[in-house]
């Protein structure tokens, strides 16, 4: 069932109010500018939908959203960011009743790193707690998973069926690549080397990039299927510079801020997250053109 989780699969940006509550209108129109670009899935509750502030009721409600609009066109993915097993098949159960395709589950992202084989009993229990296919996501500095702890889960545990390899190591996901694991996945989230990984064989992405772009993500995605390594490069050229914009601590705010330009309201990130600075907003739209002539439709400005 995971093999159907490739392509660009954006991590859906969350619109909040003022208030700090979803905006469950503006978070459908999210949901549709995403399938009106083409993308081949939905990722509800990662990073740059800000998943790690959700409670378990609106982890719930926001996939129940994603399920009904995708209607059975993309797959959707889940994302359970938490601290604890226990607390991570209370999220995975309360799930259970939805169609989803796929759960992206961190490693435990406190202070406190566990053994390499804890880690793999956490991952075991959540595979034996859930029918749904589980995609680990590795992307906590401080407790990264190595490749050979990677290929061990996967080798080792039927449920756990990818990796979402994240941080900027090219290195490290080539040798997950290089690893030839039959059935399993290997998703980039290097964001600034979408175009070389997707080149090496990465079999998708859930990341930022396609959440900002989603169109010219899954015209660089088409152009690497085809061959045309040309247009690739040129595609990937715009994506970095891009990507240099809004690339900050409060990266989630920015992705808003380019989907506004395009025409989809983004709306306000969760305290305490900032929105995004005059100097920030500047440089995204001075980038936002160069990428966006990738895109079929072009630029649309918040007016329109």
């Amino acid at each position: 069932m995971g093999t159907q989780l490739t392509g660009i699969i954006p991590p859906i940006p969350t619109p909040f109010r003022a208030d700090g509550e979803i905006d469950e209108a503006a978070f459908r129109g999210v949901v549709r500018f995403m399938l009106s670009k083409g993308v081949h899935g939905l990722c509800i509750g990662g990073s740059t939908g800000e998943g790690h502030t959700y409670t378990t009721e609106e982890l719930v409600r926001l996939n129940e959203i994603g399920c009904e609009e995708a209607a059975g066109k993309v797959p959707v993915v889940a994302g359970v960011i938490v601290n604890s097993t226990r607390e991570a098949i209370a999220k995975v159960r309360a799930l259970a009743h939805l169609p989803l395709a796929g759960l992206q589950i961190t490693p435990v992202h406190y202070v406190f790193k566990p053994t390499e084989d804890a880690t793999y009993a956490h991952f075991e229990a959540l595979a034996a707690a859930t029918d749904v296919p589980i995609i680990i996501y590795n992307v906590v500095p401080w407790n990264y998973l190595s490749p050979a702890l990677l290929v061990r889960i996967m080798k080792g545990i039927d449920g756990v069926v990818g990796v979402k390899q994240s941080a900027g190591d090219l290195k490290l996901m080539a040798d997950l690549l290089n690893a030839k694991l039959p059935g399993k996945i290997v998703l980039t989230a290097v964001d600034a080397l979408l175009y070389p990984s997707f080149a090496l064989g990465a079999h998708g992405t859930i990341a930022a990039n396609p959440a900002a772009v989603p169109g010219v993500t899954v015209n660089l995605w088409n152009a690497v299927q085809a061959g045309d390594h040309a247009r690739g490069l040129e595609i990937h050229r715009a994506l970095l510079t891009f990507w240099n914009t809004i690339n900050n601590d409060n990266l989630p705010a920015c992705v808003k801020y380019a989907l506004t330009l395009q025409g989809c309201d983004g709306g306000l990130p969760r305290m305490p997250m900032p929105a995004p600075s005059a100097e920030q907003k500047a440089r995204i739209e001075a980038a936002l053109p160069g990428v966006l002539k990738f895109d079929t439709e072009g630029l649309r400005t918040a007016a329109e």
